[in-house]
C-alpha cells in the first residue's frame, strides 16, 4: 500500500488546485467591488478579525488571503496596482458600493477601540488609482451617494428659484403699482 506522500506526482497537483480555488474565490470577490484595501494585520486574534467583520456594513467583505494569491487575481485587471502592497500580513477589505467613507469608518473605530495604531490600512485601488497609506485621508472624507444627490440637486434648483422670485417680484410690482406723491393737474389750485 502506498501513502499519498510515495505517490510523486499526486500532492503537487492537488496543492495547485487548492491554490487555483482559493484564486477563483477572490476573483469572485472582486466582481462588482468599487474598493479593494489592504490591512496590516499583524498580530490579530481570531475574535478581533470577528468583530471587524460583524461591524461591516453588508456592502463591504474583510477576507484573510495570502498575498501570493491575491496577486495571481488581481493579474492583469484594474486591481493589478495593488500588487506591490500585497506584502507582509494583510486582510482585504473589498467594497462594493460607492459608499467607501461608511466602509472604511468601522475599521477606523476598531483601531481606536483597541488601540492599534500601528495595524494600518497599506494601500487601496479606487477607480484604478492606488491610494497610498497616507492618501486615506481622502478616501474617508469622500462625500457619500446621499451627499452628492443633495449638492446636485441644489446646483440644479439655483437657477430655478432664482428664476422664480425674479418672477414673483415683477408680478408683485405689476399688482400693486407705485402710489405718485403728485397729485393730478385736475386737482391742483389755481392761481
Amino acid at each position: 500500500m502506498t501513502s499519498i506522500r510515495s505517490a510523486g506526482g499526486a500532492l503537487p497537483p492537488i496543492r495547485l488546485a487548492v491554490e487555483r480555488a482559493r484564486q477563483e474565490v477572490l476573483r469572485r470577490e472582486l466582481d462588482g467591488c468599487q474598493l479593494l484595501a489592504g490591512i496590516w494585520c499583524h498580530g490579530f486574534t481570531v475574535a478581533q478579525l470577528r468583530s471587524i467583520r460583524a461591524s461591516l456594513p453588508p456592502t463591504a467583505r474583510l477576507v484573510v488571503a495570502k498575498n501570493s494569491d491575491l496577486a495571481a487575481a488581481v493579474e492583469g485587471t484594474r486591481w493589478a496596482s495593488l500588487r506591490p502592497v500585497a506584502r507582509g500580513m494583510n486582510a482585504w477589505l473589498f467594497v462594493r458600493s460607492d459608499e467607501i467613507p461608511p466602509a472604511l469608518r468601522p475599521y477606523r473605530d476598531f483601531q481606536k477601540d483597541w488601540k492599534l495604531q500601528l495595524n494600518d490600512f497599506t494601500g487601496a485601488v479606487y477607480e484604478g488609482r492606488l491610494y497610498g497609506p497616507d492618501d486615506f485621508a481622502k478616501l474617508e472624507a469622500m462625500p457619500t451617494r446621499v451627499q452628492s444627490y443633495q449638492y446636485l440637486l441644489g446646483c440644479l434648483q439655483m437657477p430655478a428659484v432664482s428664476v422664480l422670485a425674479a418672477l414673483r417680484a415683477r408680478q408683485e410690482a405689476m399688482a400693486n403699482p407705485p402710489a405718485d406723491d403728485a397729485a393730478p393737474a385736475s386737482e391742483l389750485p389755481e392761481k
